[in-house]
């Protein structure tokens, strides 16, 4: 799904990512839904804010496997340099006021990295959490393509 680089479109991404997981059976409040929801967030705000390309929307893609054993979301901007390094990211200088969205990445999701868009210029910061189904493969089930019933913003 597409979304402005703007904090409001960063903000709808979020409850885009809430929403799609309480339709698969991880309602709000859960553990998988917080987690998830909040990587989202992080992800979704460098996008707007590392990644922005003046008129190009940032996407979002969230997938669960059949067995909803793991959940993957992707954030893909159309600015390709700037890449974060997918290693452990590093503690910023203790009076910063950014520099750890992706220590709380890293911290959250049991694996994350950094590809190339598959569609067009630019890249996909991606993150992978485990949910407490079984944990074997399966086919992957995608979110729709169009966010019906989010909650309207203010």
């Amino acid at each position: 799904m597409a979304f402005t680089p703007t904090p409001r479109g960063a903000r709808l991404a979020r409850l885009f990512v809430a929403r799609c997981l309480d339709s698969w059976g991880h309602p709000y409040d859960s553990h998988v839904n917080e987690t998830l929801s909040l990587i989202s967030a992080e992800l979704c705000a460098n996008a707007v804010r590392h990644g922005r390309v003046p008129a190009r929307d940032f996407h979002v893609r969230l997938a669960a496997e059949g067995d909803g054993g793991r959940l993957r979301v992707e954030v893909s901007d159309t600015r390709a340099e700037r890449r974060p390094v997918a290693t452990s990211p590093t503690e910023p200088e203790t009076e910063s006021e950014s520099g750890r969205g992706l220590l709380l990445v890293a911290a959250l999701a049991d694996d994350w990295g950094v590809t190339d868009r598959r569609s067009g210029p630019g890249k996909t910061v991606w993150a992978v959490v485990g949910t407490a189904s079984s944990g074997r493969g399966g086919t992957l089930r995608q979110a729709p393509h169009r966010a019906a019933g989010l909650p309207p913003s203010p």
